[in-house]
């Protein structure tokens, strides 16, 4: 198991129900982004739950609220240390003030658009990319300026490039694989990539089963490995220091799998065709009895252990102390 886990990017429920217990799932000592919101929701509705899982994370007593980079390492042996983000920028109702009104509340890194196009720009599921708006790049700049990291997730090719060339800090891709291994809309050319890379910024690769080309419940394993190489992959083309992991799994996949169903305009065909979404849950991204972990296959592909901690952690964390404010 490697020291320390960097999670960019995880998913609870977005409702009034959700609880930040199954989030103790990860090792002490971790880092948790978990999301607030996204397309469907409103300012209400994020601040909302962004409120409540501040509570129950206080009330839990495993968990610490982060408020600045430092803080991270405070909680090294002791709790799991938390904050959010969003992957939509539609939750700020088209006001930018919002953006700093998020980062007080612990949110530290945001999409522009999430799968469609909206007031910022376009997504990676539309036929026609027209990039960014006009506000997208006022948005682009309020990130950097408040400090929160700018994310190209969900986005389209032609936003991801212009987020990249706008950008004044280090972007991330926080839950992104690689096309040019599996032809997904929502993975990432080696164009972005290195765009992405050019700014200083980090991919964090995700373990969903149709991003991996694995999606049958019985392929635990071969998600990971599948997870493996494209962290390998990416490692080839833009370098070691620009990789982590964003692993998007979601303690809500049912009710998830669920809003795809119901929700078809935030979602497509390339979503619903291969059934069921599977993820790479915790318990197998660090390893068991039953499936090999992430680390142990990089390991075994002769990544070395301090490539290893890198991807792990310690990309994600040299960045956010590069971006968000102390």
């Amino acid at each position: 198991m490697p020291p320390f886990v960097w999670e960019q990017h995880c998913c609870l429920p977005l409702l009034p129900s959700a609880r930040v217990t199954e989030l103790a799932r990860y090792p002490v000592g971790s880092y948790l982004s978990v999301n607030v919101g996204y397309a469907p929701q409103s300012t209400a509705d994020a601040v909302a739950m962004a409120e409540l899982f501040r509570k129950d994370a206080l009330d839990d007593g495993r968990f610490r609220l982060v408020q600045r980079h430092g803080d991270i390492a405070a909680c090294a042996g002791e709790a799991i240390a938390l904050a959010f983000d969003l992957e939509d920028s539609g939750p700020l109702g088209g006001n930018l003030g919002n953006v700093e009104m998020f980062y007080e509340l612990g949110v530290r890194s945001m999409a522009t658009t999430y799968n469609h196009a909206n007031a910022a720009g376009c997504g990676c599921l539309d036929t026609e990319d027209t990039g960014l708006t006009r506000y997208g790049r006022d948005v682009v700049r309020t990130l950097n300026e408040v400090g929160m990291f700018v994310d190209g997730s969900h986005c389209s090719r032609r936003s991801g490039l212009e987020m990249a060339e706008l950008t004044a800090a280090p972007m991330i891709y926080s839950h992104s694989n690689f096309a040019a291994l599996w032809a997904h809309p929502r993975n990432i050319t080696d164009e972005q990539a290195l765009a992405c890379a050019g700014t200083g910024g980090v991919i964090g690769l995700n373990g969903v089963g149709i991003f991996l080309g694995h999606n049958a419940e019985s392929e635990r394993a071969e998600r990971v490995s599948a997870m493996a190489r494209h962290i390998e992959y990416g490692a080839e083309l833009v370098g070691i220091e620009h990789i982590g992991i964003g692993s998007d799994y979601s303690f809500d996949h049912a009710d998830f799998n669920a809003e795809i169903l119901a929700n078809p305009q935030n979602f497509s065909a390339d979503y619903t065709k291969y059934g069921p979404l599977q993820w790479i849950p915790p318990e197998d991204l660090l390893g068991n009895a039953e499936v090999p972990g992430l680390d142990e296959v990089l390991a075994d592909r002769g990544f070395s252990e301090s490539d290893r901690a890198a991807v792990f952690g310690g990309n994600f964390s040299r960045l956010a102390g590069a971006v968000w404010r102390d």
